[in-house]
């Protein structure tokens, strides 16, 4: 990483142009929130059935009686031992978000196909609380374009991101957020969901690295990460990736 050391009133002018990228920013966000309420909705039709540790849960379940529902789509696959660390990253954020979530009518939850069993033991290794179901022989992470069966990979594409993505760039799960709101008459709707990159700003880690002095010094998307009982007793030196 390239820097030049200047006087206090030169890094002052180079700080008050840089604001103004940051208010355009700002203003552009407040653009897209509103253009994101405004987005039309699609009622849910499908019985969708979810394994939890209190038993089979119905999606209408999952609002806990709320009317708004943030999935989680967290990479998990039947076969693996433990989750995506990306998505772990993620979930490492969650638990302290839910009494605010909670408050504001907003219930949170995980989905998954790894088997229950799996999920809780990987929940208890990491020490979170956030509800984790899943969706384990439903059509629920396929409808929502996070998981792909074999065939979807070997047509040479699958739809990830509302396009065609090749195949080459997926994997049998891919990461996403969607959002859902429950009426009073009990009806379910389809409001809005994010893949890939889009859920970064949910990430405050990030979002603190983006402002310390090297930013997120990674190689790649989240290169540095790995699940938090991983990481080295001391922090790895990273200079020498810079230079």
């Amino acid at each position: 990483m390239e820097y030049s050391v200047v006087s206090r009133e030169e890094w002052l002018e180079a700080r008050k142009s840089l604001l103004q990228q940051e208010k355009e920013l700002t203003r552009q966000r407040d653009r897209v929130n509103a253009a994101r309420l405004a987005l039309p909705w699609v009622r849910v039709e499908k019985d969708y059935r979810f394994r939890s540790s209190t038993g089979e849960k119905t999606l209408a379940d999952l609002f806990d009686g709320r009317s708004q529902l943030m999935i989680n789509h967290f990479m998990f696959h039947p076969d693996w031992e433990a989750g995506c660390e990306g998505c772990s990253f993620f979930a490492d954020h969650i638990d302290g978000m839910l009494p605010h979530l909670n408050n504001h009518d907003v219930t949170f939850v995980t989905v998954s196909r790894a088997p229950l069993e799996k999920i809780e033991a990987y929940k208890r290794r990491m020490n979170w609380h956030f509800p984790w179901v899943s969706s384990a022989g439903s059509d629920f992470n396929y409808d929502f374009h996070v998981s792909f069966t074999k065939e979807e990979l070997a047509s040479g594409s699958v739809n990830y991101n509302f396009r065609q993505t090749p195949s080459d760039r997926a994997f049998d799960e891919l990461p996403g957020l969607s959002a859902f709101y429950r009426n009073d008459k009990g009806e379910i709707f389809h409001t809005y969901s994010q893949y890939a990159r889009g859920g970064e700003e949910a990430l405050g880690t990030l979002m603190i690295l983006d402002h310390a002095p090297l930013g997120r010094n990674e190689t790649g998307t989240l290169s540095f990460v790995k699940r938090k009982d991983e990481y080295a007793e001391k922090p790895v030196e990273m200079a020498g990736c810079c230079h």
